[in-house]
Parts: C-alpha cells; sequence; structure tokens
C-alpha cells in the first residue's frame, strides 16, 4: 500500500535587527522567530495546493515558524496539528565557531554540512546526528500510518539531511533523485512516496 509523504520546509520568516535587551541564548532565539507577513501569505497559498488536500496526519516542529506554517494545512484539512522535536531544525551551537568555519567556503552552509557530516559547532549538532533523529521519526510515522497521506512540516537543512537517504550530492553538494535536482526551497512542498516503507519516488511540487 502506497504511503505519501509531504516534506514542507516553512515559509519566510521575520527578519530581525540586531539582539538588544535579550536574554535568550542563540538556541531559543532560533526557535522564537516568527513568520512574516509575506511568509503567513505564503502559508495560505501553499496550504491550498491540492496536493495537500485530504491529508490525514500533520505533524510539525515545535519551532515557531514551522507551527505557523502548519496551521493553515491544519485548518484546511480540519486536522489537530502533532509537535515533535525530532522535526526541529539542526541545533547551531556556538556562532562563533560556525562563522569561523564557514570562512573561505563557496558554498552555502546546508551544503557544507553536507559535505562534513560530522562538523558540528559547540553546543551544536552535526549533520550525521541531525539525520540519525529525523529518519528514525520518519520510519516510525511510516510504519505507524500505512497509506495515509502525511505532511511533516520542518527546516531546510533537516529536510536536506532527510533525504540524503535516497539524493545523491554532485559537485556543488546539490541533492539528486533520478538525474533531477531537488531544490528546498522556502517554502516547498517535496513529495514523497512509499511502497511498504520503501521509497519509490520523490518529486518537488511547489515553492512560493
Amino acid at each position: 500500500m502506497e504511503t505519501t509523504i509531504y516534506l514542507v520546509k516553512h515559509a519566510e520568516e521575520l527578519k530581525e535587527n540586531g539582539v538588544k535587551n535579550i536574554s535568550d541564548n542563540t538556541q531559543l532565539m532560533n526557535e522564537k522567530y516568527i513568520l512574516s507577513v509575506r511568509g503567513e501569505e505564503q502559508s495560505r497559498t501553499l496550504s491550498q495546493n491540492p496536493e495537500l488536500d485530504n491529508i490525514d496526519v500533520l505533524w510539525s516542529s515545535s519551532y515557531a515558524r514551522a507551527k505557523a506554517t502548519a496551521k493553515y494545512i491544519a485548518y484546511r484539512n480540519n486536522i489537530e496539528m502533532n509537535i515533535d522535536s525530532n522535526l526541529n531544525e539542526r541545533k547551531l551551537g556556538n556562532l562563533e565557531d560556525l562563522s569561523k568555519w564557514m570562512e573561505n567556503k563557496t558554498i552555502g552552509v546546508v551544503q557544507a554540512y553536507l559535505q562534513d557530516k560530522k562538523w558540528k559547532a559547540r553546543e551544536g549538532e552535526s549533520c550525521e546526528e541531525a539525520t540519525k533523529r529525523v529518519t528514525l521519526f520518519l520510519q516510525k510515522i511510516l510504519k505507524e500510518n500505512d497509506g495515509k497521506r502525511i505532511v511533516l512540516v520542518s527546516h531546510g537543512a533537516l529536510i536536506s539531511f532527510l533525504l540524503t537517504n535516497w539524493c545523491d550530492l554532485n559537485e556543488k553538494m546539490n541533492l539528486v533523485f533520478n538525474n533531477k535536482i531537488i531544490e528546498i526551497k522556502e517554502p516547498s512542498i517535496t513529495k514523497l512516496v512509499f511502497d511498504n516503507q520503501k521509497l519509490i519516488d520523490i518529486k518537488s511540487i511547489t515553492s512560493c
């Protein structure tokens, strides 16, 4: 029986200037970022995509911007939103470590993590570690929801890490499936089709 998983990357977040009078650490700040006005509009439009009709189960990261994106899908399908931290973005950790590591790199941060899967900043999380937790979560979801249509709302890096289970990486560290580059934009829908928990297809549906 076929099971469909829709990986949804959250919509555009609100850009904030400065870190004045904020006692939160980097991790808490990252979790609290909300959607911009454009991001709210993107989320509403995304939820109206016919692919996201008749959804049986909806899971979201616990981050504010992911839940804000997921709420429109929940509303249109009249279903509850489930929250699981296994869908949370990788922990960035010490930003000074990350900035220093990215010096002189000609690729993006996500691509750099994919290139060096074991690297992590202090108090951060490596690509390898994040991939393991989200893969185990997906396997659990597939076992418990055979034949259903499922949406997982998460983050760009984590979705990219998950897709390495089935996609190749080209010389630019882009994800490639059946000779097609799979782009994870903000927001976007990536459709995965499984037959008896075995992947049979990946397709980019849309982005706003």
